[in-house]
């Protein structure tokens, strides 16, 4: 028989698990993976910063897992063809009756100093930052009903652009810059793609970097990152690369995955393949350039 741990955000409910069993595994809620030497998969009940707390030992231990979204925002589960409970389920039973629905996929990895920290969505400096800590502020209800977007418009208002120096292949790369976001995957804060081209198994970070502007344009571009429109003007510079490095004018703080991690100066790379996730038998995600 299948054995499978359950790793639950602290606000959600053991009996959601139970929708989960039934299906010809054995299912254990346990705190991390540290004892889960004989286990065949892991669920993961929550959003991406759930998914982020566990991202080492499920990288070291090499264990399909599936996510099932029970955050915020949930990007994450919702980039890899995972909308809601019931499509984890169907994906869920999938695998247990030995479908061939598990897919590799890259790890992003955030070098700070001696710090290493692995994330699997994007990693953003600047303003996104500033609004990422407003957003983690709010009630979770209101966070996952536009607050993202909320945060954004205020943090706008204050934000002063910062010198951004990137480092990508030899390359120098220097603008005065609202904000930077590194991707794996093609979105964040609750369904904003600000990397849309980004495949999660194509070996490649997607960069979006968002120059000095008109505050009053930027802020009438802000709702057009939900389907990618952003990439349209001409202060947005977008390219692709296997690594780079990231400095900044004056300090600043960088968020992975919707946390906070550490601060710049950062490098940013990727494991290929690094991540073995359960998905949806018809994926939503975009299809790999592979």
């Amino acid at each position: 028989m299948l054995t499978a741990a359950a790793l639950l955000h602290p606000d959600v409910s053991p009996r959601l698990v139970d929708r989960f069993r039934g299906s010809g595994a054995e299912i254990r809620i346990q705190d991390n993976l540290h004892d889960s030497a004989n286990c065949s998969a892991a669920l993961v009940f929550g959003g991406d910063g759930t998914v982020h707390r566990h991202l080492p030992q499920l990288y070291e231990q090499r264990i399909p897992f599936l996510v099932v979204p029970a955050g915020s925002g949930n990007d994450f589960a919702k980039a890899l063809g995972i909308r809601n409970e019931e499509t984890a389920l169907r994906a869920w039973k999938q695998f247990c009756a030995g479908g061939n629905n598990v897919r590799e996929i890259d790890l992003g990895v955030i070098r700070a100093g001696d710090e290493e920290i692995l994330f699997c969505c994007v990693v953003g400096v600047g303003m996104d930052a500033a609004a990422n800590a407003r957003a983690n502020r709010l009630p979770s209800w209101l966070k996952g009903r536009g607050g993202y977007v909320l945060a954004a418009l205020r943090s706008l208002a204050a934000f002063k652009p910062v010198e951004m120096r990137l480092t990508v292949a030899g390359r120098e790369i220097r603008r005065s810059a609202f904000f930077v976001a590194v991707g794996n995957a093609h979105r964040y804060g609750g369904g904003m793609k600000v990397t849309p081209r980004a495949l999660a198994d194509d070996g490649l970070l997607d960069v979006c970097l968002v120059g000095k502007m008109n505050k009053l344009k930027l802020l009438c571009w802000v709702p057009t990152i939900f389907f990618g429109g952003h990439l349209g003007l001409k202060q947005v510079e977008y390219f692709q690369a296997e690594q780079l490095r990231l400095e900044t004018g004056r300090d600043m703080e960088a968020y992975a995955d919707g946390d906070y991690v550490c601060r710049t100066p950062v490098e940013i790379s990727l494991v290929p393949r690094g991540l073995r996730v359960i998905v949806p038998d018809r994926p939503e995600a975009p299809k790999s350039r592979k």
